[in-house]
């Protein structure tokens, strides 16, 4: 399911004039847009590129929390609250984005007050998406890796015919890892598995699901 963002959300009219109100940055790969604790100043929206959303863990293990390709957002529950950032964001490779400054928000909300309704409603349905994932964690590290596939494929994935998802960006193990909350040597073992099943096929570094259902179960949805 592709996740909702404050543009997609608001009538047209608003979206509009918020992106007008905008800024463009441009980021080359791996270079950090903000890191967690940062001052929020605005939101980004992205027009072209790939970032990713990152914690690191007590064990210093990083933890994918989100890749945002064109369309997505960041920062957006700091134009509501204006804490520090919660996490970081980088760019996997070049990309621009729009910036939405704190000061343009509000200033649009000074004279559009239903702005912050719609805001709250998508902070909202996000909590419930989060309190759902929440309630279907699993220790099994199987899950964890096949939900991150199928999360990449319904992100990236093209149909290539005879039911195969190709995930059209290429993602390192230690990524996939990382958005599966797993150590790298498990999704190693568990992705040799896969393949020799039939699941999951990787050439020249594209991941391709091969059987999206046998994946599902594994994922246990």
């Amino acid at each position: 399911m592709t996740r909702d963002t404050l543009l997609s959300v608001l009538p047209s009219d608003l979206s509009a004039r918020l992106i007008g109100q905008a800024s463009t940055v441009a980021l080359a790969a791996n270079q950090t847009l903000f890191a967690a604790g940062d001052a929020c100043d605005g939101c980004y929206h992205v027009i072209e590129g790939l970032l990713k959303v990152v914690m690191v863990l007590p064990s210093r293990r990083e933890r994918i929390l989100a890749i945002l390709g064109p369309g997505g957002f960041a920062g957006e529950l700091s134009l509501m609250d204006g804490a520090p950032r919660s996490a970081s964001v980088v760019a996997i490779r070049a990309s621009k984005l729009y910036f939405i400054t704190c000061a343009a928000f509000d200033e649009l909300g000074r004279t559009n007050p239903e702005l912050y309704r719609y805001t709250a409603n998508l902070l909202a349905r996000r909590l419930r998406d989060n309190s759902v994932n929440l309630a279907m964690s699993s220790p099994s590290v199987k899950v964890g890796a096949a939900r991150a596939l199928l999360g990449l494929a319904d992100a990236f994935g093209k149909d290539v015919g005879a039911g195969r998802i190709l995930i059209r960006h290429r993602v390192s193990q230690r990524d996939l890892a990382a958005m599966a909350g797993i150590a790298r040597e498990n999704l190693s073992r568990i992705l040799q598995d896969w393949m020799r099943g039939a699941l999951v096929s990787r050439l020249a570094g594209y991941y391709c699901i091969e059987n999206k259902t046998a994946l599902e179960r594994e994922a246990d949805v």
